[in-house]
């Protein structure tokens, strides 16, 4: 699933899909789906380089475009030009080093990669879940990702979710 070698840190698109445990369809409640949503807007607040793209929460997955643009960048400008992360820089630059002797800093998520994002998303979403009386909330092990190379390539995924969403009748994970 993951590219080897490959910095999911590093300024890029990458469109990911999370799936519901057993692909059961808890987002077909409005409760469970609006904290999803919820919790997929509010993602930006949390990881100061990341924005969101094309999105959408389906009966039992959510696919999305997520954009990490890079430290070293004034990546996002307000309209008057200003950097709205340039005040934020100094925390995302004193990421903490690997140390080969520690073997939990070798296998433990690097700070800001899109797997934190996406685990930190995950857990959102469960606990406010379970919080509102949903315990039986779960999702599935890990997600599905895929790096976007090319504008060619992100409109193309963009259509796929448009797509994907208008023709959940025919998902051969629908329990009919």
């Amino acid at each position: 699933m993951r590219l080897p070698n490959y910095d999911y840190a590093q300024a890029g698109a990458y469109f990911v899909t999370i799936c519901t445990h057993n692909r059961q369809l808890f987002f077909e409640d409005a409760t469970i789906r609006a904290i999803a949503e919820r919790c997929w807007l509010a993602i930006p607040k949390h990881f100061s380089l990341v924005t969101m793209d094309d999105w959408v929460v389906m009966p039992n997955h959510v696919h999305g475009i997520i954009v990490i643009a890079d430290e070293y960048e004034d990546a996002r400008r307000d309209s008057d030009g200003e950097s709205n992360v340039s005040h934020r820089r100094d925390v995302q630059l004193n990421v903490p080093t690997r140390d080969p002797a520690n073997r939990y800093s070798l296998i433990s998520p690097q700070r800001n990669t899109l797997a934190v994002i996406v685990r930190t998303y995950k857990a959102a979403v469960t606990t406010l879940c379970r919080r509102a009386g949903y315990p039986n909330f779960r999702w599935q092990r890990s997600y599905y990702e895929r790096v976007i190379r090319d504008d060619a390539e992100l409109n193309h995924t963009r259509q796929y979710i448009i797509d994907n969403s208008t023709s959940w009748n025919q998902d051969e994970h629908l329990v009919r």
